[in-house]
């Protein structure tokens, strides 16, 4: 019998490239390839790239030294692959610098790796696959071969058409495509019978998504959540990262109406300025994604919010940056993440004029997040006291404590037995802490 191979992956960035790395572990299982922990003595190593951070390359560089490493130590036997945004954007370049490494493969390659796999495999074979290919990935991939646990994640669409000024994911993910609403709703059934209890919908810019129905018409967003609530193991639906150009009347209504779309939002506005909102793109301006704030909270009260924020854009003043603060005080967010501004190559902000000193860059930052971590924790500090269902997702840290998630994403510990993971039960917030909460339990287990 031939011995299983090990392939071991390491993914960086967004939650797309968690499912991605899964996808590609389920398209190399058929041809023996098993995942480990660790990528010592492993047979292939995929290192699933991101770029939307300053310095992706070079961080990615590093990383491969440590790997050759690796890869000398089984004698050069290792296959080592560089996959997602970087290996898009960078392409010729990697095998350039690092000629050891095996396989260069876009985001919209990896239904291909066994073939590359079997190409980099003869004699000194190197496989670089970074065109966009004119077949839909997801028609080639195999079921998830393995459960991903309590919460799953799913990708219904992928790619942008909105070029934001800052932005990488148009050019290494492509123009946005949307999976058909079968397609959906056939693996989310598959998930749910691996176990899953919460799905998360993905994409570049999921609530753009406009899928082929069934019946041959165009579902949106909005309706293919109405038909996965009514799947009757499926607990909760999320869906990220959205933009607010796209949430339409149906979507926001869908919030109102289906008991299982958890009241928590990623809805990034990245500027409270309309100025910088021109300059960057976005094509909305600081009081049209208001609006879009209140009539959420007008559907579903309860609904709390996170974000995205960029400080230093090109150009910005402190009059802008404190319009964004203005901003953050009106919405008040439960969550959000900030970054200061890095110049993508390649983007039209990368070459404008204006650019913000880093010491400025810096003041702003600071600033944003402080106010950013005080909301955050009085938010969490509203939560004491109130009953809520946590669906349990494993163990805790200590002996006999279980952690889960509440509605709005929070960690939430609990002393309880471990037979209640995969089920959800009302829990009494006793506790907030910097980033969970405690709870005691009220009820028994809700199953699907």
């Amino acid at each position: 019998m031939t011995e299983p191979k090990r392939l071991h992956v390491i993914t960086w960035g967004c939650q797309m490239n968690v499912y991605d790395s899964g996808r590609m572990a389920d398209v190399l299982a058929p041809v023996g390839y098993t995942p480990v922990p660790e990528p010592d003595g492993a047979d292939m190593v995929i290192l699933n790239t991101c770029h939307i951070r300053d310095k992706a390359a070079e961080k990615v560089f590093s990383e491969l030294g440590r790997l050759r490493r690796l890869k000398e130590a089984t004698g050069n036997r290792m296959i080592l692959a560089v996959a997602g945004c970087v290996a898009q954007a960078e392409g010729q370049e990697i095998l350039t610098r690092a000629p050891y490494v095996d396989i260069v493969l876009g985001p919209q390659t990896y239904h291909r790796l066994p073939e590359m796999v079997a190409r980099a495999t003869r004699a000194g074979g190197k496989v670089i696959e970074t065109d966009f290919p004119p077949e839909d990935k997801f028609d080639h991939l195999p079921e998830a071969s393995a459960p991903q646990g309590v919460t799953a994640f799913l990708t219904i669409q992928e790619g942008c058409d909105k070029f934001c000024s800052f932005c990488v994911v148009p050019y290494t993910r492509g123009a946005e495509q949307s999976r058909p609403a079968a397609a959906i709703l056939r693996e989310a059934r598959h998930l749910l019978s691996q176990g899953a209890r919460e799905i998360t919908l993905l994409g570049q810019n999921v609530n753009a998504w406009h899928g082929e129905a069934p019946d041959g018409s165009t579902w949106g967003l909005g309706r293919l959540l109405r038909e996965l609530a009514g799947i009757g193991t499926l607990l909760r639906l999320r869906y990220a990262t959205s933009h607010p150009r796209d949430m339409d009347d149906d979507l926001i209504a869908a919030h109102g109406e289906i008991p299982g779309l958890m009241p928590f939002l990623h809805l990034p506005v990245q500027s409270g300025s309309d100025r910088i909102l021109a300059a960057m793109n976005r094509k909305h301006t600081a009081e049209t994604y208001r609006r879009v704030i209140d009539r959420l909270r007008d559907a579903r009260p309860d609904i709390a919010f996170s974000s995205d924020f960029i400080v230093g854009h090109p150009g910005e003043t402190e009059a802008d940056f404190e319009a964004t603060m203005a901003l953050v005080r009106d919405v008040n967010f439960a969550q959000a993440f900030s970054f200061k501004y890095s110049p993508r190559p390649g983007t039209p902000a990368a070459g404008a004029g204006q650019q913000v000193p880093e010491a400025d860059k810096d003041r702003r930052l600071q600033a944003l997040q402080a106010l950013l971590r005080e909301q955050q924790a009085r938010f969490s500090a509203n939560c004491v006291g109130l009953d809520m269902p946590v669906l349990f997702t494993g163990t805790g840290r200590h002996p006999g404590q279980i952690v889960g998630r509440s509605p709005f994403l929070q960690p939430v510990h609990v002393s309880a037995g471990a037979d209640l993971i995969g089920t959800e039960s009302m829990v009494r917030i006793v506790a907030a802490h910097p980033n969970s909460l405690a709870g005691t339990l009220l009820q028994e287990r809700r199953t699907a």
